[in-house]
Formats: structure tokens, sequence, C-alpha cells
């Protein structure tokens, strides 16, 4: 499914629920970089946070690179706002897919 987001000219990807596959999602998972993004989406109690409110110390482009890998593999949405781009874990769609995936992975 392709989404128009926000005022960007762009169009971002986000796959359908049943486009989801187990390798994809783990692979996206296994760097330590992607791992902490989605803990601490995770642990957020909003459900959601701007690209750069995540105190990781990477560059913008690496940050950005690991965002699309996760958006790109289903793990998370991504919604634009004004000037915002937030993020938010997909979880109710791995549940769904693939029930306890999410947990198991991030140690809960």
């Amino acid at each position: 499914m392709k989404m128009t987001l926000g005022t960007h000219d762009e169009t971002v990807f986000h796959p359908a629920r049943e486009e989801l596959d187990v390798i994809t999602i783990l692979r996206a998972l296994a760097d330590p970089t992607r791992l902490e993004i989605v803990r601490i989406l995770a642990s957020d109690p909003g459900g959601e946070r701007t690209c750069g409110s995540f105190g990781l110390d990477a560059t913008k482009q690496n940050l950005t690179h690991h965002f699309r890998v996760l958006r790109d593999a289903g793990v998370t949405r991504t919604r634009d706002e004004g000037r915002n781009r937030f993020t938010s874990l997909r979880r109710d769609d791995l549940q769904a897919r693939f029930p306890g995936l999410l947990d198991a992975v991030i140690g809960r």
C-alpha cells in the first residue's frame, strides 16, 4: 500500500498487514539501532514519537535509513503532520500476523 503523507511531496510505502514477512521483519530488527528504536517506541505511552526525539547517537542520514528499513519491513508506520514526521509501532498488525513476535524480540 502506498500512502501520501502530509505536506511532504512524496509517497511513503507501508506494506499491508497480509504482506508482512517474518524474515524481513527479523532482518530489520537484527540491527542494534533499529531494535533500540522499536524498544523506545514500545515503551512510549504516547505510542508515537517525532523522528528527532529518540536521543540516539547517530547522524540524521543514518537514522533516516533505520526508520526507512523499519517502515519498509512493516514494523513501524510514518505519519506527517506539518513539519513533523511521527513514527509509531504497527503493534496490532504485527500481533495479528505473528502473535507474540514483537514482545519476544524486544524482551517483554
